[in-house]
């Protein structure tokens, strides 16, 4: 996991870590830290939040290690499964 804020600078430079971190497999999946929710990195929610709050996953995997849970918007199946399996958040 990584914060947005980590790759330092302005918001031009936090966005072509980004980038590059997409075209090198490395950046999969965006999170909301405090609401502990991943999702598509072209999710409009997930394009809503602020940057303090956005972190970057690998994969899905590494998303669940850290303890978050599948949008309800743009991962809607895996969300419905989640909830269903009796979690909340």
């Amino acid at each position: 996991m990584v914060k947005q804020i980590a790759f330092g600078g302005n918001r031009f430079t936090q966005l072509r870590h980004i980038k590059d971190g997409m075209k090198n497999d490395e950046i999969a999946l965006g999170g909301n830290q405090k609401l502990k929710i991943y999702g598509t990195l072209s999710c409009a929610s997930g394009k809503r939040m602020q940057a303090e709050n956005r972190v970057f996953f690998k994969d899905e995997e590494e998303a669940i290690a850290f303890g978050f849970r599948p949008c309800g918007h743009c991962l809607r199946e895996k969300y419905v499964l989640w909830k269903s399996a009796g979690r909340s958040n």
